[in-house]
């Protein structure tokens, strides 16, 4: 908790020229007696990209502080110019008002500044070196940002806690970053597991197709030979026996010529006429 509680600034002297003198009226309250004094400052930004053109224009030294509410005047003087560089003296700028105790800063006002000429013609056509006399600066007392910060008083329980209290229980709770780490673990394992699968996967998909093509290919083509053998054995084996039955109807023929030859034989030996031509006949039957 803040012993010193700024209440309100109220500008005194805006708009003004760019040369006079800051005017603040600074209401503040004290909830307790101080030891020391209050330290009052207020800071011209020279250039919005460094701040080595920064500028302390005042300070002031309040004390002692009764408790209460309190109320001053704060004056500071404008900015040197030598210490600006020409192309930021126009345009707009920060200055800062802030409150420090015992060199610990406990509060900081900061307001926009806008400085300009006062006339039309030169803000639309502005001369290469600035006319400090025509510039007038424009403070935007409506729009401030305060900032305060936690500091030690006097005492030392005023002072804000450099460390978190000890909190047992949050110890025994897993640690959101290890908790983090182990879930993007498990995740990056399932990705890369899903990954082995999926290849496995295509891996089979690749070899049924290759034992497809395979059976399509030299298997089907024995298989067929295999038929065109069997049918061929078959298409032998019946031309095989159908010449078997040839050669036993063309014997069965023979032998029944020879049945009808030696019939004739036996009749013609039987009545004793032409011996000569039995010989002829058995020597055909002998050729068969």
């Amino acid at each position: 908790m803040s012993v010193v509680s700024l209440l309100g600034v109220k500008i005194l002297n805006n708009p003004a020229p760019f040369d006079a003198k800051y005017q603040f009226e600074i209401t503040f309250e004290c909830l307790e007696p101080l030891q020391r004094d209050l330290e009052w400052k207020l800071t011209y930004v020279g250039s919005a990209t460094s701040s080595e053109h920064d500028q302390e224009l005042d300070s002031l030294l309040v004390g002692p502080i009764p408790v209460g509410v309190n109320k001053f005047i704060f004056e500071a003087d404008s900015p040197d110019l030598k210490r600006i560089p020409t192309s930021e003296i126009l345009g707009v700028t920060v200055i800062l008002l802030s409150c420090s105790y015992d060199d610990r800063e406990f509060v900081r006002v900061g307001y926009y500044v806008n400085n300009e000429y006062d006339n039309e013609e030169m803000n639309d056509d502005p001369p290469a070196k600035p006319v400090i006399e025509k510039v007038r600066r424009n403070i935007l007392a409506e729009k401030p940002r305060v900032t305060r910060f936690a500091i030690k008083w006097d005492t030392e329980d005023s002072a804000p806690a450099e460390f978190p209290p000890e909190q047992p229980e949050a110890d025994a709770v897993e640690e959101d970053g290890t908790a983090y780490g182990a879930e993007e673990a498990e995740l990056e394992a399932a990705e890369a597991e899903a990954e082995v699968t999926e290849g496995v996967k295509e891996d089979k998909e690749d070899e049924e197709m290759g034992g497809a093509d395979d059976t399509a290919g030299p298997a089907a083509a024995k298989a067929e030979d295999d038929e065109s053998d069997a049918g061929s054995e078959d298409l032998e084996a019946e031309s095989s026996g159908s010449e078997e039955e040839d050669i036993e109807e063309e014997e069965g023929e023979g032998e029944a010529d020879e049945d009808m030859d030696m019939g004739e034989d036996a009749q013609q030996t039987s009545t004793g006429k032409e011996p000569a031509i039995q010989g002829q006949h058995q020597g055909e039957v002998m050729v068969h």
